[in-house]
Order: C-alpha cells, then sequence, then structure tokens
C-alpha cells in the first residue's frame, strides 16, 4: 500500500476550494509507488491525481520537479501537467505536508511480467523525445544516486547491524563500485550527451493505453546525467524475464529493439555506444545497493513491501561478463 498520509473526505474538499476544478464526485487512494501518498481525484470537471509528497522527497527541490513537468508538457510530453489553484501556485499543504495535483494520464502502467514486444520500440523512442524536451529546461539537478551516493549507500549497508542475509554479495558490490569510480566519465567528457532525465523508467511509471504509449510519470528522480546512463536504466528495467524464483535472463531482442527506438529518435553518438556496457552496469549497481539497502532497512510492520534485490545482484553479473557484448548493429 502506498497511501502513508491517510486524509478524510473534508479535509479533501477544503483543500480542492482553492482549485477551480470542480465539485468532489469520488475519490481514493492509489495502491501503487512506494515514495509518496497518491490519490485518484473525479470531480464533475475532470480526473486528477493529489500527490501528497512524504519524508523522502525534499521539499526545496520540489520545484525542479513541478516546473519540469509544466515544461515538459509544453513541449508536447505525454506527462501530468501540474494544476495551479486560483492564487496561482501548485505546491501547496494538507495535513502539514507539500501536496500538489496533477492531470489525470489515460492508461496504465505495465507490470514486469506482462512487458511485451509491442512496448519496446515505443518506450525506447519516449525515452529519447523525453531528453530531447527536457534539454531546454533551464534549471538542473545532481545526481545523488550516481558513483559517489552509491559509495554512501554501500558503506552504510555494510556498517548496518541489522539483519542481512545478502553479506556474501558485498565483496562483488565493492568491487563492482571500485571498478565503476575508477572507471566512470567525467561530466565534461567529450561527445557524451548530457541533460535532463528521468532516471527511473521502470515499467511502472510507463503508461500504456492497450497497445499504444501514452505517457510517462513519477519525475521524482529526474536529475541531470548522461543520456546513455539513462537509456541503460531502461534496458536494466524492462530487458529482462524473470520466472518466480526471482531467476532472470536477458532478453536480448527486447533491448535492442528498445535502443533501436531510442536511435529512431536520437542517434547514439560513437563515444556513448563505447561506454553503453558501463552505464549499463552502473546502473545495476545501483539498484542492486538501493535494494538491498530498502530490504535490510524495511520498518517491520511497514505496508510497503520492498523489492529483492537478487534480481540486480544478477543483472549486474551478466553485464560484468558480457561486457563486450555488441549492442549495437555494425
Amino acid at each position: 500500500m502506498a497511501v502513508y498520509t491517510q486524509i478524510n473526505q473534508a479535509e479533501l474538499q477544503d483543500f480542492l476550494a482553492d482549485y477551480d476544478t470542480g465539485h468532489l464526485i469520488q475519490w481514493q487512494g492509489i495502491q501503487e509507488g512506494v515514495e509518496n501518498s497518491n490519490f485518484f481525484i473525479q470531480t464533475d470537471k475532470g480526473r486528477f491525481i493529489l500527490t501528497i509528497y512524504e519524508k523522502r522527497v525534499k521539499v526545496e527541490e520540489l520545484p525542479f520537479f513541478i516546473n519540469l513537468l509544466d515544461h515538459l508538457a509544453r513541449e508536447g510530453i505525454a506527462c501530468p501537467k501540474p494544476i495551479a489553484g486560483r492564487d496561482g501556485q501548485v505546491l501547496r499543504q494538507i495535513k502539514g505536508r507539500p501536496a500538489a495535483m496533477v492531470s489525470f494520464l489515460t492508461g496504465k502502467g505495465i507490470k514486469e511480467n506482462e512487458i511485451m514486444p509491442f512496448h519496446a520500440r515505443p518506450l525506447g523512442a519516449a525515452t529519447a523525445r523525453l531528453q530531447l524536451a527536457a534539454s531546454s529546461y533551464s534549471a538542473a539537478r545532481n545526481n545523488d544516486l550516481s558513483v559517489q551516493g552509491w559509495r554512501g549507500l554501500l558503506e552504510r549497508i555494510k556498517a548496518s547491524d541489522r539483519p542481512n542475509d545478502h553479506r556474501s554479495i558485498l565483496p562483488l558490490l565493492e568491487g563492482e563500485w571500485q571498478f565503476l569510480s575508477q572507471n566512470w566519465p567525467v561530466a565534461d567528457s567529450s561527445d557524451l550527451g548530457r541533460g535532463v532525465v528521468h532516471a527511473d523508467l521502470f515499467p511502472d511509471n510507463v503508461f500504456f493505453d492497450g497497445e499504444q504509449f501514452s505517457g510517462i510519470i513519477d519525475f521524482y528522480f529526474a536529475c541531470n546525467d548522461y543520456y546513455a546512463y539513462d537509456l541503460a536504466i531502461v534496458i536494466n528495467a524492462w530487458g529482462f524475464d524473470e520466472d518466480s524464483q526471482y531467476r532472470i535472463t536477458l532478453n536480448l531482442e527486447r533491448a535492442k529493439m528498445i535502443i533501436a527506438g531510442y536511435q529512431s529518435v536520437r542517434p547514439l553518438t560513437a563515444t556513448e555506444q563505447l561506454y553503453f556496457g558501463l552505464f549499463l552496469r552502473g546502473a545495476a549497481l545501483r539498484f542492486s545497493l538501493t535494494r538491498l539497502y530498502d530490504w535490510i532497512n524495511h520498518p517491520a510492520g511497514a505496508l510497503v513491501k520492498p523489492k529483492p534485490p537478487e534480481v540486480y545482484f544478477q543483472r549486474l553479473e551478466i553485464f560484468r561478463n558480457l561486457s563486450s557484448l555488441d549492442w549495437f548493429p555494425s
């Protein structure tokens, strides 16, 4: 369950009184997601999503995310559009927490076991279009979950005194961080495209209406980073099949279809292709560490179930062994 802050109808009606969004007809909490509390709102003027931002989101960074959504919507990207109140403000409060309303997107996110071939090329193309649209966004945000952020996570995992049945994987994670930290490109590397990226394009954040791509949500990891690294996150998230025992296999055909869709909009440079294997390993390490950290620090009795980190340990091993794989047509 992903509703952390509960609200009642009277509190919601008081909140909506600051908007020209019409009279409340129905509302309900949205179960998906793990970071914030989200509610579906139906009024006589339309459908909206209310997000209450929880403690893991830095309040001072919210204008970056909200303004990014507004910018992308104006650039024609299918994403939630922030809804301003009568005073022109988007960011408000409810029950003492920051909150905002955005437009409703048709379609729904994809479950990992429901990924189909027809998702691949539209996903890749949408990733590239989003990056190009965001290239004219003037604000910037550092990626806190890049190489130095991984080091901090690894140190906290190693220092934790909480039960951890994954300690045998720590030498692999340590060794991989050492390799990546020594080989990761510097920010001004020539011929490596860089700008604002989504950085979390997992299946539940990409909407399809039937077989048609319909939009992208959840921009709260958006930051400035390499475009090819953003694509590598997509391959990590969409390029594998998983069985009931959390054993995974690389679906190379699907992965290459995603890349082909991306390149139909924004062709990767020769340097980006050269670094792509490294970026795949970096994305696998990033999610190995965040999932392992959340697994270890999962509060007893919490309603949100953490995702198993094993599937990203396996991705890391696969990419380490396939670093010379020809991902691109000659």
